[in-house]
């Protein structure tokens, strides 16, 4: 049995709350009879069909003892036992199941999550078939089973209904725990953006204090609800009455700001949990980004067992503009707007909002997630995804908390709002000491590039490209293609604008006749009207307005981008006006780029200082309208690891308990299991060795050197071809061995293969970001033309095809030049079946097939290297829990 995620995990309800789901232990037993006491008698009628608590009582005995056969799970809630479920298997393969849950928690989705959980395990352990017998009138238990996503059966018997169910997971039950994990964490941080009551912990005198700030920007900004500052020094501060603990509140307190030492803080965690504190935001640091990580888990076990999320520590707080809360120390209150903003770095937050208000772009809600102790940028997504106030989101990131869930969630918001990052820290490999081409090319900011591109996220460099790119698409529809037409009255920022363009793979087509004429018409008879028009110095407001509507209307052309340089024509002030009306209707995206200028017209067209920043901003606009645009691939099929596959990396680590480069036999057996083409290939440990092999397959073969230390054998002489007789390849093998000495550990004899494209596909296993898959042009040429393509697995055949179509040597595939047509669709089954592979066996640390060759008779990988190392199984994407 090989478990996919720690036994104890907590997770979110779907009202938001949290529960913590573990084993049974056998001290559970005086809880499982309060949690009994707790019941209604028409609840244990329906769990155990007759005697009511009486029967539950004896039964919870029974789960307890040391004979029990069962596998059992209980859920905890702010401190109580609440659930508890169970499988029982049998002797045929099947498993009895069966939830008792307490009568308070009903409706939270509690059963729905357990009964997730028992499936997962009871896959795991290889049980076939789940069988759950229901009263008939218990509609609700009846409802859970068949939402749960899996392949159910019923039959009815008196009263009863057996429903039998395969356990092993299913594409319906990924797509329904995502929506449930959305509608739970969505709701989650809904009660924090949306606080009826906020208590201010350290809520000092001085105005200069991070407290008193904070308690401060809550009045200055409007907060409708209650506000209690506390304080057990004070009586008064900002005309509100203190109150010197928690405890002393009268009221309901929805939201506390913690700003008190950090030794204070746990304790303080406390006290809102016992007042009933439903979300806390610690802006105090002193925690794990000091280096040590004991307090900052202590936090969150009392935030966790309480039910509380937790937005830090060592943050700045939060805003909700439309909900007229400001519960940060920002020096500069964000003005309201559509924009949604998460920062790990406070500094970046500062400047990010400040230069957002001077260029009039308003915030819907910020959030600065510090330490990211509990609530992420995950979480931040699945609340902004469905928020009203929200258009686009922008995130600053130092760190992935869990990549692959981050990928799968931005994927399914970016269909629906556009994603904005900074990711900060580009490095290398570091000090990995890596021998592969894959894992030299697949550094930890490649990984990055390739997750937020698969998951349609648009990654900026500058905070200042990350406002460009926001203030467009909040105020602008998207770009239905790439072809620009530029408007102006002066022709060199116009040419610059045109220049621009082309540097970065916009069109700037030449106008249809008729716009060329309509415009022939009225502009001046110096005004140049191709593609860019340019009205000259002297062109009017009205002049200009008339210009841009005439464009617009132009169906050869996407985007409009309007070039003036002040004062000339009309004058500043009168040409704003004229292009936010021009504008107004359009349908079409519309920029404008006003020389020194920055921010908004009218407050719905972009405007931008110089032209290379709005063609950027544009450029981003087209490549996510692009994405958003293409058909969406169906996910990868969810499918348990290949058992043969596991137990081969099993045994091989049980042998070299701290990994290796495995020998090609190993390699290719390995392999197999995914369906992935190997040549016919027979190793070899000497010269006659090598001979016979050469017998065996038949003039004429090739000759490569093996050996754990040889990436590229071609340079050391690890590379003859075209061998025949035998004694040609035991000549061959002993000349070989000289030259490279101890690294040539032995070698592989292979047929002579058919001559094509060589391909080579590859994957790493990152520390951080987990499997990565590479495709390139491959052979000796794969570090020298860097032609590749990155993906995070697993993949489709549609991701295969979009991974190939990137390369630029792509058309030596398709008949480049008369060439024959490569059998491509052999190609992407191998990449595929490499993709399943990294994503089922995390020990896969380095792998290349370089090369494969593509022909139009197939895909087969000539030459191998993967190598094993110990690895934790990755967190299953069925099973759902808080990070």
């Amino acid at each position: 049995m090989r478990r996919t995620v720690p036994d104890e995990c907590d997770v979110l309800l779907r009202e938001g709350g949290i529960a913590h789901i573990r084993p049974l232990r056998p001290d559970d037993r005086a809880r499982l009879h309060e949690l009994v006491d707790r019941s209604s008698e028409h609840s244990a009628y329906l769990r155990f069909f007759t005697g009511g608590t009486a029967t539950a009582h004896a039964y919870m005995d029974r789960i307890t003892a040391s004979d029990y056969p069962g596998r059992a799970l209980v859920a905890l809630s702010q401190g109580r036992l609440v659930a508890v479920a169970e499988y029982i298997p049998g002797d045929a393969g099947d498993a009895e199941i069966a939830i008792l849950i307490d009568d308070g928690m009903h409706h939270h989705g509690l059963g729905t999550l357990l009964v997730e959980h028992l499936a997962l395990n009871a896959a795991d352990e290889g049980v076939r078939e789940l069988v759950a017998d229901v009263l008939a009138e218990n509609r609700p238990m009846l409802r859970v089973l068949d939402d749960i996503g899996l392949a159910t059966t019923r039959a009815f018997d008196d009263g009863s209904v057996e429903v039998r169910i395969d356990p092993r997971p299913t594409p319906g039950m990924l797509e329904r725990i995502e929506a449930r994990a959305h509608q739970a964490a969505s709701a989650s941080l809904r009660r924090l953006f949306h606080p009826e009551s906020v208590a201010v912990i350290g809520a000092g005198r001085a105005p200069g204090g991070v407290g008193h700030r904070i308690l401060r920007n809550l009045l200055q900004g409007g907060f409708p609800g209650p506000v209690y500052p506390i304080n057990p020094h004070a009586r008064q501060i900002c005309g509100l009455p203190v109150y010197a603990n928690v405890g002393s509140v009268p009221g309901p307190i929805d939201l506390a700001v913690i700003a008190t030492p950090a030794r204070t803080v746990p304790e303080i965690a406390r006290d809102c949990a016992g007042h009933g504190v439903r979300n806390v935001v610690v802006v105090t640091s002193g925690f794990a980004e000091t280096g040590g990580t004991s307090a900052q888990d202590e936090l969150l076990r009392i935030c966790r067992e309480a039910g509380m999320r937790l937005v830090g520590p060592n943050c700045l707080g939060i805003v909700n503009t439309a909900a007229r809360l400001n519960a940060g120390f920002l020096p500069h209150p964000p003005a309201p707007g559509r924009l949604a903003l998460m920062s790990q770095s406070g500094a970046v937050a500062v400047a990010l909002i400040d230069r957002a208000n001077h260029l009039e772009i308003g915030i819907s809600s910020f959030a600065s997630v510090g330490n990211k102790a509990d609530v992420s940028g995950n979480d931040l997504l699945e609340y902004w995804e469905d928020d009203p106030a929200t258009d686009v989101i922008t995130l600053y990131l130092e760190s992935f908390g869990n990549p692959r869930r981050f990928g799968r969630i931005a994927r399914r918001v970016s269909r629906r709002k556009p994603i904005i990052a900074i990711k900060s820290g580009r490095g290398g490999s570091g000090e990995r000491a890596v021998r592969s081409h894959t894992a030299a090319a697949a550094t930890p900011d490649v990984a990055v590039d390739a997750l937020l591109k698969a998951s349609g996220v648009i990654r900026v460099e500058t905070v200042r490209d990350m406002l460009d790119t926001a203030r467009l698409l909040a105020t602008q529809p998207l770009p239905q293609g790439r072809r620009v037409a530029i408007v102006g009255n002066s022709g060199g920022p116009q040419a610059l604008a045109a220049d621009a363009c082309e540097q970065r793979d916009l069109l700037v087509p030449e106008l249809a006749p008729v716009t060329r004429g309509r415009l022939r018409s009225r502009l001046p008879v110096a005004a140049a009207v191709a593609n860019p028009v340019d009205l000259t110095a002297g062109g009017s407001a009205q002049e200009l307005a008339f210009a841009i509507e005439t464009v617009l209307a132009d169906p050869g052309i996407d985007t409009v981008m309007v070039v003036y340089t002040p004062p000339f024509g009309s004058g500043l002030g009168r040409t704003r006006q004229a292009i936010a009306r021009a504008a107004m209707s359009a349908g079409k995206t519309v920029t404008a780029c006003i020389s020194g200028h920055d921010g908004l017209l009218d407050g719905r067209v972009p405007c931008y200082a110089f032209p290379e920043q709005a063609v950027q901003a544009l450029r981003h606009a087209v490549d996510y309208a692009s994405w958003r645009a293409a058909p969406q691939a169906p996910p990868a099929d969810p499918r348990p690891a290949d058992t043969t596959a596991r137990g081969i990396v099993a045994a091989d680590l049980e042998c070299h308990s701290g990994g290796r480069w495995l020998d090609y036999g190993t390699a290719a057996r390995l392999l197999g299991c995914y369906g992935i083409q190997m040549a016919e290939s027979i190793e070899a440990d000497g010269p006659d060795s090598a001979a016979a092999a050469a017998v065996t397959i038949g003039p004429p073969v090739v000759l490569k050197a093996t050996g754990p230390d040889l990436v590229h054998k071609s340079d050391v002489g690890g590379v003859r071809v075209g061998l025949g007789a035998p004694d040609e390849v035991s000549r061959a093998y002993r000349e070989m061995a000289g030259m490279i000495g101890p690294a040539m550990t032995g070698a592989i004899v292979q047929p002579m293969i058919e001559a094509g494209v060589e391909i080579i596909i590859g994957g790493v296993a990152h520390e951080a970001f987990g499997p990565m898959l590479m495709v390139g042009m491959g052979g000796v040429t794969a570090e020298l033309m860097a032609d590749r393509s990155f993906r995070v697995p697993p993949l489709g055949d549609q991701d295969a095809a979009a991974m190939i179509a990137e390369l630029r040597c792509a058309p030596l595939l398709t008949g480049y030049r008369g060439r024959p047509r490569a059998d491509v669709a052999a190609l992407r089954e191998q990449i595929t079946g490499v993709g399943r592979l990294l994503d089922d066996l995390p020990e896969v640390a380095e792998l290349d097939l370089n090369p494969v060759i593509v022909t139009p008779a197939g895909a087969v990988a000539v030459d191998v290297r993967v190598r094993l190392a110990p690895a934790a199984p990755p967190p299953s994407l069925f099973r759902r829990r808080l990070r």
